[in-house]
């Protein structure tokens, strides 16, 4: 949960420090549009915060089947 939560942190104002990088490397592309593509992943990892939230068994999945 916690590197989801820091993850999304990397993405959205104020801070969004990977979107400051990808302005660095694209300095043709305004920050606005950099932000409009971020959110489809912002999106999805908070659907994703959601379901481990309401279903912690599937953090778990993986690592179970590995040593189950």
């Amino acid at each position: 949960v916690a590197v989801i939560v820091i993850e999304m942190g990397m993405i959205t104002p104020p801070v969004g420090l990977n979107v400051f990088v990808v302005k660095g490397v694209a300095t043709d592309v305004p920050m606005t549009t950099i932000f409009r593509g971020v959110l489809p992943f912002l999106l999805a990892m908070a659907l994703g915060l959601l379901l481990i939230i309401a279903f912690p068994s599937i953090a778990l999945l993986i690592p179970n089947t590995m040593f189950g």
